[in-house]
Parts: structure tokens; C-alpha cells; sequence
């Protein structure tokens, strides 16, 4: 298989902050490849160095051969950008903005007008054509912003968080129209935070985290990686403090345990990765209450991307969110406090 994406040793800075340290991937033709990680980890950064909005300070970026910093005019002709958030002029109509994105990439009107009813039909935005964009929802935006990436065929398009700000419809329609793109051929680069995208989408993905990548491959592989089932339980309701402790070292006996934390946030309540067994849940239960530990709740579930992420970094995506919110609250106050 041919490779549309080359990244080596990429490296971007702002002032002291080293948003991009050393990134290497490549992206095969006609496959989705995922880019995970928590907001700040550096995928906007990424991203915006591979289609030459940004000048990386050291690395390599080839687009289908072409390299994007010797060669940036060819590269984006080769590549299709739809960025985390939409700007469309809103007195224009849908019709109007499609147009001027055709006259800006030079296609010939007659090309275009070809295209763009294609791509108005493809994308469920025939009815809404004639009307401005001032008034389409967030979900018929993004459906345009969309379409004006691809409105000169790119070979790769990449998207920055395509998903935020959708709901659960507009998102299924996104999912679906990225899906009928790669059937046709195209390769797809999408980021995201989300870890249900990147499971639902990518053939392939990388995760990064503050700036590296630290993991690569299939979904199934990174999960295969970080071991067997996770079993969530909860010691009864209302249960002694020391409860939690005891019903640890009893499953940590067991022979299929092969670890197990204790809730932080809930001091009752139980983590375990087990191995492949054909009924883990009902030893478990059947262990606790010989000793007088009855169990609340309980689920089995298949390692996540999340616990992939956990098992690379020692936090979840979640975890991560959370510590880069408060960064940047805390900076936000600082600055209010400066004035």
C-alpha cells in the first residue's frame, strides 16, 4: 500500500512551550487515521504544520512525495482542511461560499458547478443551498465546512476535532459521510479527544500526549497491549471502610486476577484486569460472598482506549482534561491578576 503521509521528527515551539516534540507517524492511502489525546497534547499543532498554517521548527512533512515546507503551494493542492472551528461568512448562502472556494482553488465553473452539486446532494445540504449560513445549526455548518475541504478533491483531508460542538445526529451523519470517503479513496486525518470517534472511525491511530506520541497501531492492537478484561465491581451499598482492602487481597489471589485497584474516588468500589476466562464474573462473586463481602454491582468490559492511555501515561483522557482545564484557568487568572 502506498503512503500518503510523511511526518519525521516533527518540532514546533511557542516561546518556552515545546508543543510538538519529535513526532513520527505516516498514514497509508485510503485508510482513517486517527490522532487521540487530550486537549493541549499537540494535535492542532500537528495538524496545522501538515497543512502549512504554521512553520514547523525542525522535521519533515510529504504529502503524497511533496514536501510541505520546500513545496507548500503543491502540497495543498493535495490536501483538504476543515478546521475545529467553522467560519463561514454568514451573508453568503451555502451556494455562494462553495463558489468563491471554487474560484480561490482556480477549478473552472463549470467543474465546480458539477462538484458542488454533487457535494450538496452527498451531504444532505440540497434544500438549505439558497439559504444563508448565518442561519444554518452548528451541524449544517460543519456539513458545509466540509464540503468547501473537499470541493477541489484533495487526496488527504484532514479534520480537527470534527465532532465537537455536534449532537449525537450530526455526528452519526459525519461519521457515516467520512466512511463512504474512504470507500471511494480518500485518506481521511481526523484528531480528536474523543474516544469514541477514534474507536468508531480510525483504521489506525496515534495517541499523544504533552507533545509526543506515545502509542501507534490498530485499535484492537493498542488494546490487545494493555492485557485482559476489566471487571468494575462494588462492595455492598453501604459498606465498613475496611471492606474495599479485604476484598483486594482475596481477588488478588485469585489466579485469573492479575490486578487489582481500589476506587479513590469511591472507597468501595473496585478496578480489576482479568485474564481471558470463560466466566471471571461469577468466581468472583461466588469468592466475596464466602466471605461475607456481597457484591452491589459488577460489569465485564473489553479494554478501552482509555485504558490504553492510562496504562502509556498512569491518567485517563478524562484525568487529562480535567489537569488541562485548571492549567489553563489558573494562567487565565494569573493574566486577570497582571492587569
Amino acid at each position: 500500500m502506498t503512503i500518503a503521509l510523511v511526518i519525521e521528527k516533527l518540532q514546533k515551539s511557542y516561546g518556552t512551550v515545546k508543543a510538538v516534540k519529535n513526532i513520527s507517524f505516516q498514514v497509508q492511502t485510503g485508510e482513517i487515521f486517527g490522532i487521540l489525546g487530550p486537549n493541549g497534547a499537540g494535535k492542532t499543532t500537528t495538524i496545522r504544520c501538515i497543512c502549512t498554517l504554521s512553520q514547523p521548527d525542525a522535521g519533515q512533512i510529504e504529502v503524497g512525495g511533496v514536501s510541505v515546507i520546500d513545496n507548500p503551494r503543491a502540497a495543498r493542492r493535495r490536501l483538504g482542511y476543515v478546521a475545529q472551528e467553522v467560519a463561514l461568512d454568514k451573508m453568503l448562502t451555502g451556494q455562494e461560499l462553495l463558489e468563491l472556494q471554487g474560484a480561490i482553488y482556480h477549478i473552472p465553473n463549470k467543474v465546480a458547478k458539477e462538484r458542488i452539486s454533487e457535494l450538496l446532494q452527498l451531504l444532505g445540504l440540497e434544500e438549505y443551498a439558497n439559504k444563508k449560513t448565518g442561519t444554518y445549526s452548528g451541524g449544517l455548518r460543519k456539513r458545509l465546512d466540509l464540503a468547501a475541504g473537499l470541493l477541489h478533491q484533495p487526496d488527504v483531508l484532514v479534520l480537527d476535532e470534527p465532532s465537537v460542538g455536534l449532537d449525537i445526529e450530526s455526528r452519526f451523519i459525519l461519521w457515516d459521510f467520512l466512511r463512504k470517503l474512504k470507500a471511494a479513496g480518500t485518506t481521511v486525518v481526523i484528531t480528536s479527544h474523543y474516544l469514541e470517534e477514534i474507536d468508531a472511525l480510525a483504521d489506525r491511530l496515534a495517541i499523544i500526549d504533552q507533545g509526543e506520541i506515545i502509542a501507534t497501531g490498530t485499535p484492537s492492537e493498542l488494546k490487545n497491549r494493555v492485557g485482559g478484561d476489566r471487571v468494575t465491581l462494588r462492595i455492598r451499598e453501604f459498606s465498613p471502610p475496611d471492606e474495599a482492602e479485604k476484598a483486594k487481597h482475596l481477588l488478588e489471589s485469585l489466579p485469573f486476577v492479575e490486578e487489582a485497584i481500589i476506587n479513590s474516588a469511591q472507597g468501595n468500589s473496585l478496578n480489576l484486569v482479568v485474564t481471558s476466562q470463560s466466566n471471571p464474573l461469577t468466581q468472583i462473586e461466588q469468592s466475596l460472598a464466602a466471605a461475607d463481602l456481597p457484591i452491589f454491582s459488577m460489569a465485564q468490559s473489553r479494554p478501552s482506549l482509555d485504558d490504553v492511555y492510562l496504562a502509556a501515561t498512569g491518567r485517563t483522557l478524562m484525568d487529562a482534561e480535567l489537569a488541562a482545564a485548571g492549567s489553563r484557568d489558573l494562567k487565565a487568572e494569573q493574566k486577570q491578576a497582571m492587569k
